[in-house]
């Protein structure tokens, strides 16, 4: 009895919290309640039963085993419970999705007792969760004669448990939402710093904006009853930045409607909306969950009499409001017409959020469903030797006679399935691809377990070529909640067939490099398709997805993705970089001219950034397409010359040998397979038979960005800005600014390098500074902190084998300890360097921060409010992103640096440089 009674105790506990009973997934618990169920008298029976009904976690989870199996019981007549019939058996059967409560389905529907076989045939048909296992279980049972067999193909072949579901509602009546002005990231949705409870999805569920907000909105539901609540970013684009699914759910758990009945906190079918639409990773998170994404164009560029756009002081657009969506206020979406009215007033076309897909999307219940009943329909076709019979809507296929592919097109050409064969597709097309590489990140993992868990899914796809489980995100502060968590998730995930950080068995050291450079190095082919747990997943070779971690779990369950071809934006360069200028001042500087040459629009955003650089190795470009999530892209390809890519791919394969080294391969030799694949390609490459990836002369792009390198001048900071007088100019990455703009005399409290954004190089520019002041000056003094944390482990032992890690020892005043990691996240810094353990560190902002309110120089991706840095009484914190030898200087001197001071200090340092190549980079 005491496993229960610690459960009832952690329910009062929770009671405390304003929450309801936790899911039970674990099978320890659920056996014992069941014990009290069959006990008539036991005085917890009455909850117990209460629990089992309503309070299990469905799929593949311990507990959903054991439910499954009980109320197969049931059915079969073995055990009685009044409460639950045989008949409400089968109707709990059907809400747990898939695993074993199929397997028990198909015991039922195959077994010798007609009636029973009959009706859990019925709701086998409505089932779509089903995987070899159980499909070779019906195939053979229908060649073996089994008419239920046969009738539940034939349901299957006619995609029944589709074409049985209710159509959508015509209208839908909503009200509005600010949730806040400006660019509306997913920190604000689910924030980073409590990563550690979104397992937990009550609980986590009241971290969404804040309390006041959560109140706004319950109350808005009260005066609506009939009417969902719309959340809104106000002149800025919803869900920027992390791929969080945690955002969408947290959303969906205060906005939309429960999915099942005996399925507690799982909600479906949210309602958001941007004046700038939703950012392309959140807008998936949105279809996983059949969610709407609106387009408001609310807010748009006054213009004059001759229709130019009117800008104000500061050089921005004026916008003007077309329509209000001020909080409160009723609209309503209309499905057939696909557009949004205000009463009778015909506000905006809604098309995009209403495509022929994104209707199933919405009338399945989310994408998954659609995805595995296409799957199902054409196995069950295939096996009783009949033509699909057309119930979903048609691929979207454009081809253009005479039009060459970009990049991104030819990738998705080559790896496309189920398209009409033989036909070349350009952009637009909706395509279903195999993914070669995916990669699952710490703080998401543990949700896209939960995914594969509902989704029933136990072995990695074996058309994956490999996929890993980053321990990155939480290897700043070795707590208590990483305690409990990280070793879970690493079993889960090794045993799943992923290459772990972490060995659940000891063997090798915990490796917890950061998650997009491994994922660079272990992506060996640049044609490869890659998913990744994160919106950083943006490789320098092949093309990269950020994505949330339901579509994570899909990738790693059925080894496919589906989305349509992006369109593409060319970005090549002219010019000569200056000497003094680091490769990061072009990065930002390709932001900043891209706007300027557009008036203001984002062209990159939603779109792929096909840049070409040429003559940089895959570390060193990654500083590049690893921005290009800051950019707003939906990805990013790198156009490489042919010895450049064969480098990095000779750096690729040394890499994964270390980790074959330390013991990191799987009983499968994964690691072991992509060191073929890259000595495949390199040999392809040198015998000219398949050359490095090259678009057509004739591929067609949205828009193409020529970078003037020789405008780059100066050190270019991307800056928060923190004051604007428009709250929606503020924590976007758009306000790039010359180094000069702070005249050397803006205060820097921290400084910070680390990272995704470095590589090997800016670890080696941060030792090299660091000698020439010890020489010239005796010493080095810090008048701020420096935090600097390597991307990965192999660059410590590279610095340390080539001496620069001893000068970075000598003023270190914390150096990483791996046998005795931080167990509590620092609250306060001196004016010292830090050497951190290699991960995300302040980056990810869920473990170590910057002290409230402080300006903060760092090489970081991030300069959202609070995720660095969080605001002071008084006092606004500030994450500057600049590039190490500006993060250097300004903590030596406790300020931003001049222009001439920063020129003296890079004198006769290795910078990373940059020259565009001079061959033609075009098939």
């Amino acid at each position: 009895m005491n496993i229960y009674k610690d459960y009832i105790q952690e329910i009062e506990e929770r009671k405390g919290q304003g929450l309801h009973p936790k899911p039970i997934d674990g099978a320890e618990l659920l056996s014992e309640i069941i014990e009290q169920i069959r006990d008539l008298n036991n005085e917890y029976r009455a909850d117990s039963l209460n629990f089992f009904i309503y309070n299990v976690v469905p799929g593949t989870t311990p507990a959903a085993n054991v439910k499954a199996n009980f109320l197969k019981e049931i059915v079969l007549g073995q055990s009685v419970v009044a409460e639950i019939t045989p008949a409400f058996a089968l109707e709990l059967l059907s809400h747990m999705k898939g695993g074993t409560s199929i397997a028990v389905l198909l015991d039922l529907a195959l077994g010798n007792d007609v009636a029973i076989a009959k009706a859990a045939a019925e709701v086998l048909k409505t089932q779509v969760f089903l995987y070899e296992a159980d499909t070779d279980r019906l195939e053979a049972a229908f060649k073996s004669g089994n008419e239920t067999a046969k009738n539940i193909l034939e349901s299957y072949a006619k995609a029944e448990f589709f074409t049985k579901l209710p159509e959508i509602a015509e209208e839908i009546k909503i009200v509005t939402f600010i949730a806040g002005e400006g660019d509306i990231s997913t920190d604000l949705l689910s924030p980073g710093n409590q990563a550690h409870s979104r397992s937990d999805r009550e609980l986590h569920g009241k971290c969404l904006i804040s309390p006041e907000a959560q109140d706004e909105i319950k109350a808005l539901q009260a005066q609506h009853l009939d009417k969902s609540v719309m959340l809104i970013a106000e002149k800025g684009t919803m869900g920027v930045g992390s791929s969080r699914m945690s955002g969408v759910n947290n959303v969906a758990l205060w906005t939309g409607k429960q999915a099942s009945p005996y399925v507690p906190f799982i909600n479906i079918a949210p309602i958001v909306a941007g004046t700038n639409g939703i950012s392309p990773i959140f807008l998936t998170t949105v279809d996983v969950t059949g969610g709407i994404g609106l387009d408001l164009k609310n807010w748009v560029k006054k213009l004059d009499e001759n229709d130019n756009v009117l800008r104000n002081e500061s050089g921005d657009p004026i916008l003007e409001e077309v329509y209000s969506v001020a909080t409160g206020t009723v609209l309503t979406i209309n499905t057939k017409t696909k557009k949004l009215y205000s009463g009778d007033k015909e506000l905006i076309d809604i098309s995009n959020a209403f495509t022929p897909q994104k209707i199933e999307f919405i009338k399945a219940g989310g994408s998954y469903a659609i995805v595995f009943g296409k799957k199902l329909q054409t196995f069950a076709s295939k096996t009783l030797g009949i033509a699909i019979v057309p119930v979903y809507a048609p691929s979207k296929e454009v081809s253009v006679e005479g039009q060459g592919l970009t990049a991104v097109e030819k990738i998705f050409n080559k790896n496309a399935v189920g398209s009409t064969p033989g036909k070349v597709l350009h952009a637009g097309s909706d395509v279903r691809v195999t993914v070669n590489i995916v990669g699952s990140q710490d703080t998401t993992g543990l949700m896209t377990s939960q995914e594969l868990e509902s989704m029933a899914a136990t072995v990695i796809s074996p058309i994956v070529d490999g996929a890993y489980q980053s321990g990155c995100h939480t290897a700043s502060v070795w707590d208590n909640k990483s305690k409990a968590n990280i070793p879970r998730l690493m079993k889960f995930m090794n045993d799943f067939g992923l290459i772990t950080a972490r060995d659940p068995k000891g063997v090798y050291h915990a490796m917890t490099d950061v998650i997009h450079k491994v994922l660079n190095d272990i992506t060996v082919n640049e044609w490869a398709i890659i998913i990744g747990g994160d919106s950083h997943t943006r490789m320098s070779k092949g093309v990269a997805f950020g994505a949330d971690s339901g579509t994570v779990a899909l990738a790693l369950a059925t080894g496919e993705a589906s989305m349509p071809i992006p369109e593409s934006v060319k970005v090549t360069f002219k010019g000569d970089m200056k000497g003094y200028m680091d490769f990061r001042d072009v990065v930002h500087a390709t932001q900043s001219q891209m706007l300027k040459t557009f008036g203001g629009e984002n062209v990159f955003q939603g779109r792929i950034i096909e840049v070409h650089l040429g003559t940089l190795n895959a570390d060193q470009a990654f500083t590049f397409t690893d921005w290009t999530a800051e950019m707003k892209a939906k990805a990013s390809i790198c156009i490489s010359e042919d010895y450049t890519l064969i480098e990095s791919l000779e750096i690729a394969k040394g890499r994964i040998q270390i980790m074959i080294d330390k013991g990191m391969d799987n009983k499968n030799q994964v690691l072991k397979g992509l060191i073929a694949i890259a000595d495949k390609r390199i040999a392809e490459i040198i015998s000219g038979e398949k050359p490095a990836l090259r678009p057509d002369a004739n591929a067609k792009y949205y828009a193409e960005v020529v970078v003037d390198l020789d405008q780059i001048a100066e050190p270019m900071i991307a800056d928060p800005d923190v004051n604007n007088a428009d709250v929606s100019k503020r924590y976007t990455h758009d306000t790039i600014r010359p180094l000069s703009f702070y005249g050397g005399v803006k205060k820097v409290d921290l400084g910070f390098i680390g990272s995704c954004m470095v590589h090997k190089g800016d670890m080696k520019i941060l030792a090299q500074m660091l000698k020439n002041i010890d020489e010239q000056e005796g010493k080095v003094e810090f008048k701020a902190p420096l935090v600097v944390a390597p991307p990965t482990y192999n660059i410590v032992d590279e610095l340390k084998a080539e001496g620069d890690w001893e000068i970075l020892q000598k003023y270190s005043g914390f150096e990483f300890d791996d046998n005795v990691p931080k167990a509590a996240a620092r609250t306060s810094y001196e004016n010292m360097l830090y050497l951190e353990r290699p991960g995300c560190n302040l980056c990810m902002g869920n473990q170590e921060k910057a002290a409230k309110g402080d300006t903060v120089m760092a090489t970081s991706t991030r300069l959202f409010q609070g995720r660095v840095v969080e605001d002071a009484e008084g006092k606004k914190g500030e994450s500057l992103l600049s590039s190490t030898p500006v993060v250097v200087l300004s903590t030596i001197l406790g300020r931003t640096p001049t222009i001439e001071e920063y020129k003296t200090a890079v004198e006769g340092i290795n910078l990373t440089k940059f020259a565009p190549s001079h061959k033609l980079l075009v098939k």
